[in-house]
């Protein structure tokens, strides 16, 4: 079974339920209009749906009761708090408010592929799980979704998402076995020594030049302690200290995050991290509190469910738009369901540089490239195929 032909024939309804979508942004676990509109759509095709999975989320069931494997598939629904920069007709209407991460194309390739799926539920031999997730950008999404049950009643045998890409041309979609996008860490350190006049420092505890020194020093963590061979990031992007330019400051205030892929790599960082500024600290007769968080797992695609995909991918786009992606240091709490059942998290290429449709995740300006929306529809629908022809 391909559905190349009927995801293309999508492509003018998808664009404008894009579209939509597009001009009403809501942000985190306020998605209610989304939510009613996604409830709209699937009901249209039959679907089972259940509202309020994780607060805002929205579950769709085909097949719901039929016996077999159970597969999901997710997109994430929420919006970003950025005023869009983009001259379009379809400009956010809520002020303060854009699909500025391409969530409203994963919504709609959501939608599609519930609708390319509805089409051939009986040929399906099992149910599928439409998983719409709200709060991806604060990180809170999927596992509201999941403590309220999502990957059981039924219980997920696998599960496949997608993500725009702005790096990858329009038509193109990335597949990669094993390690996508890393784990997400945040360092919180506070510096505490003894303040006074910028005149006569050997009178206090300088907190300032010990953050400066913890700063670099942290920085030879990967080569000297982790392996060069290995992925690991330790950046700060806040430093704050200090009332006055001649007073020395009692604290400092350092935040910033860890990002690494392998769970071993990661399992070292805040060991290593506590050492590193204990002892800076302990030369500069300072001390400091130390918080390592861990907020995210990495997305470390499962090789069966990625064998899926790129094999969905090249019914759907061709054999030229299959590709490997490089994996990224940016995080997605799509890692989540991976931590409960194998799934295969794709990038779905948006870029098309004649139409100036060339800006990163989070810009003001950020558009994608429509005619990638039925292949996003086509990938995820023809990857449940794949699931269940291999497992029929």
């Amino acid at each position: 079974m391909n559905l190349r032909e009927e995801s293309q024939a999508l492509k003018e309804k998808l664009v404008k339920i894009r579209r939509k979508i597009h001009r009403n942004p809501e942000l985190s676990f306020e998605e209610h209009e989304t939510g009613d509109l996604i409830e709209e759509i699937l009901k249209e095709h039959d679907i089972d749906v259940t509202r309020g999975v994780g607060k805002t989320g929205v579950v769709g069931i085909l097949n719901k009761e039929k016996p077999g494997p159970v597969v999901a598939l997710r997109g994430d629904i929420d919006a970003l708090p950025i005023e869009e920069q983009n001259d379009i007709p379809f400009k956010s209407e809520n002020p303060g408010k854009m699909h500025a991460c391409g969530h409203d194309v994963h919504t709609t390739s959501l939608l599609g592929a519930a609708m390319l799926l509805s089409e051939k539920r009986d040929e399906i031999p099992g149910q599928v799980k439409f998983i719409f997730q709200p709060a991806e950008e604060i990180n809170k999404g999927a596992k509201a979704m999941i403590e309220d049950g999502v990957l059981s009643n039924p219980d997920v045998d696998a599960i496949f998402g997608l993500h725009t890409k702005p790096d990858i041309p329009a038509g193109q979609v990335g597949v990669k076995y094993g390690p996508l996008m890393a784990a997400v860490d945040t360092i919180k350190i506070t510096i505490k020594g003894e303040g006074g006049h910028g005149a006569i420092p050997h009178h206090t505890r300088d907190s300032i030049v010990a953050a400066s020194s913890i700063i670099q020093n942290l920085q030879t963590i990967v080569s000297r302690r982790i392996s060069p061979f290995e992925t690991a990031v330790i950046s700060f992007g806040t430093i704050n200290g200090g009332t006055a330019n001649n007073v020395i400051s009692e604290e400092v205030k350092l935040t910033g995050t860890g990002r690494s892929f392998k769970p071993e790599v990661r399992e070292q960082l805040p060991e290593l991290l506590k050492n590193i500024v204990n002892n800076t600290c302990a030369a500069h007769d300072t001390e400091a509190e130390i918080e390592y968080i861990n907020d995210l797992p990495a997305v470390i695609n499962d090789n069966e469910m990625a064998g899926h995909a790129a094999k969905a991918v090249q019914k759907i786009a061709g054999e030229d738009g299959l590709i490997e992606p490089e994996p990224t240091g940016g995080g997605e709490d799509f890692a989540m369901y991976m931590q409960e059942v194998p799934g295969c998290f794709m990038f779905l290429g948006v870029r098309n540089e004649d139409e100036g449709i060339v800006h990163q995740w989070h810009h003001p300006k950020y558009n994608v490239d429509e005619t990638a929306i039925p292949i996003g529809a086509g990938s995820l629908a023809q990857a449940v195929i794949e699931f269940f022809n291999s497992n029929s």
